[in-house]
């Protein structure tokens, strides 16, 4: 068994991941978001992330894809470079220098590099991180825009109403922050206390010991083709095997949907399932004679109807950029509906136009996100394993937050494994954690806010009505927990029970057409490599998904992946921004996502 350090050489991450990233996005250089991309200031990358793969030696006279794979032996295996899986990392080492201790903590990250595929809005809480890193400041964190103004609008069709801002939206104290840039910063503290980050690495495949306890996972394997062949590069994945491994995969996770499946996680949480929105984000430059730094507008109301669940956000931080963005439940009824063009329209409102005229959209992306509260928390840990940050579900709604709650799950995480690294079996069973984290600050966040998205399940009116009531009579401690009806998949009405919905044209000022805006999220994928969006029934889409339903997977998802021509579902997998909406919300769940061995997109500032 060879050690994953021996296999590598300490090259720096910036030239590691030029190499990476030069061959599978040459084509970007050509595009008007790499032109714009000099407008984005880029949190800087540690110099010692390290590449992961080399070429194993291949016996010639067997099928490459059988050959059994290299591994290696760590201490804690996490899943993800987001907050939650970087706060454990830091957390674990923090423990483990203080007692000076030697653990070895391994983070494998599907993203060309720490934060490529990190998207959020975001207004961040800083309560986990003051726990954390408390002189984040002193150590050059990169959250520089403190909220200065909250405003909560109501949008009818050409008009608007200022409303009282709930207790939840307050922000006194928050930071209008670039997460990416964040979870940059927190990979570098993370590096520099001895953690081990494998950027372009996707974990594909969850290991389990012959007791069914997690014993790690295997990377995927590089160098498929598209017909499923290995090719000449071919580079058979690699095993890591671990005492315990935390999965923080972010929403959807494809890993965690495979526990999932094996132990039946949700199946113990009250709802019996996760329920999800999706987020779609622009980063502007604007006027500065518009720009706010600290402003924060959410807004409700038109282009949704009453019955729909959606809002958009509107963050002024620093050198004059503007992050917006549009938040459409997943539980929607009508297969007409298309997010991304009801984004598109939102901004032509007159109470939101004025912020873009005049100014430059340069960034693009899009990522389903969790909705379900406490009533959709799964078992949270099982031998070998747990679950941090949005694969738990631990975002807070109607704060419109979750990153706070994600770091604080790594840290409670590390923590508990922490106190377990000593006992003699080899596998940990981290059962203390799911009770450390109900008696943590981050539950209490939680179960204050526990019905809010089920009374907005009731219509716009009722549901602002009885939030009102659970939050400003009972305050958030009503005497009753409402519980979720059912998947989001199933919420979708066949087409003939609908109304088409016309959409305006894009006047390419402030909206744009769908693939000019993937453009700018920096996404792609080898032209030749295995397709990561893969159809349990290749026959479903003409026979149900078409004609039942109006193929409503060339509306939902937020990057043209999916059209139909000649009434034949095509799959173009090279623009997936990695978002899983097409995972949640197909009507049959015959869409499976998958990681693919490379790609995706490449956020800057998002």
């Amino acid at each position: 068994m060879k050690r994953l350090s021996a296999r590598l050489s300490p090259s720096a991450s910036a030239a590691a991941l030029g190499v990476r990233v030069s061959s599978r996005h040459l084509h970007l250089a050509r595009t008007a978001q790499v032109q714009s991309s000099s407008l984005l200031p880029r949190a800087p990358i540690t110099s010692s992330l390290r590449s992961f793969r080399t070429s194993p030696s291949l016996r010639q006279d067997d099928d490459p894809r059988k050959q059994p794979r290299e591994s290696d032996n760590v201490d804690v295996l996490i899943i993800g470079a987001g907050p939650a899986g970087l706060s454990a990392a830091i957390r674990l080492k923090q423990l483990a220098n203080e007692q000076g201790k030697e653990i070895r903590v391994v983070v494998l990250e599907k993203g060309a590099e720490v934060g490529a595929h990190t998207l959020s809005g975001a207004v961040i809480e800083p309560r986990a991180l003051n726990e954390l890193i408390p002189y984040w400041k002193d150590k050059g964190a990169p959250i520089y825009t403190e909220a200065t103004e909250d405003h909560f609008v109501f949008l009818g069709e050409g008009f608007h109403v200022r409303l009282p801002t709930p207790p939840q939206m307050h922000n006194k104290g928050n930071y209008v922050v670039s997460l990416g840039n964040v979870v940059r910063w927190l990979g570098e503290q993370a590096t520099e206390l001895g953690v081990e980050i494998y950027p372009a690495t996707p974990a594909a495949e969850v290991l389990y010991n012959e007791d069914g306890s997690v014993k790690g996972v295997a990377t995927v394997d590089m160098g498929v083709s598209k017909t499923g062949e290995p090719k000449d590069s071919f580079t058979r994945g690699f095993e890591l095997h671990a005492r315990v491994t935390m999965f923080g995969e972010g929403c959807r996770g494809s890993l965690t949907k495979s526990v999932d499946k094996k132990l039946g996680l949700w199946k113990e949480s009250m709802a019996g399932f996760q329920t999800y929105g999706l987020g779609i984000k622009e980063l502007w430059q604007v006027d500065p004679k518009k720009h706010k730094p600290g402003k924060i507008v959410h807004t409700i109301g038109w282009p949704m109807d009453f019955s729909t669940y959606g809002g958009s956000f509107l963050y002024h931080l620093e050198n004059n950029y503007v992050a917006v963005g549009y938040v459409v439940g997943l539980d929607y009824t009508n297969p007409y509906l298309n997010p991304y063009r009801e984004f598109q329209r939102w901004k032509h409102h007159p109470f939101v136009k004025d912020t873009f005229e005049g100014g430059q959209c340069i960034s693009y992306g899009a990522r389903a996100l969790v909705e379900g509260g406490i009533q959709s928390v799964p078992r949270l840990a099982f031998p070998g394993g747990l679950l941090l940050g949005d694969s738990a579900g631990f975002i807070n709604l109607p704060k419109i937050k979750g990153s706070h709650n994600a770091m604080k799950s790594g840290m409670v995480a590390a923590e508990t494994v922490f106190e377990a690294l000593d006992q003699e079996e080899h596998t940990i069973d981290p059962k203390a954690y799911p009770d450390r984290i109900k008696s943590s600050w981050l539950w209490e966040d939680l179960h204050k806010v526990r019905n809010i998205r089920p009374y907005m399940a009731k219509g716009l009116v009722p549901g602002l009505a009885l939030s009102a009531v659970d939050t400003y009579v009972f305050r958030g401690n009503a005497p009753w927990t409402l519980n979720h009806h059912k998947p989001d998949h199933e919420a979708t009405k066949p087409a003939k029970e609908c109304k088409p919905i016309e959409y305006p044209a894009p006047d390419g000022k402030l909206s744009f057409n769908l693939l000019e805006n993937v453009a700018r999220s920096g996404t792609n994928h080898g032209h030749d490599q295995l397709c990561h969006l893969t159809l349990k029934d290749s026959t479903v889409p003409e026979k149900i998904n078409l004609p039942v339903y109006a193929a409503p997977e060339s509306r939902y998802c937020p990057a043209g992946v999916y059209e139909y021509v000649d009434s034949k579902l095509v799959i173009n997998y090279q623009n997936c921004v990695h978002c899983k909406t097409c995972d949640i919300k197909d009507p049959t769940q015959n869409i499976n996502w998958v990681v693919p061995e490379s790609g995706g997109p490449l956020y800057s500032y998002m």
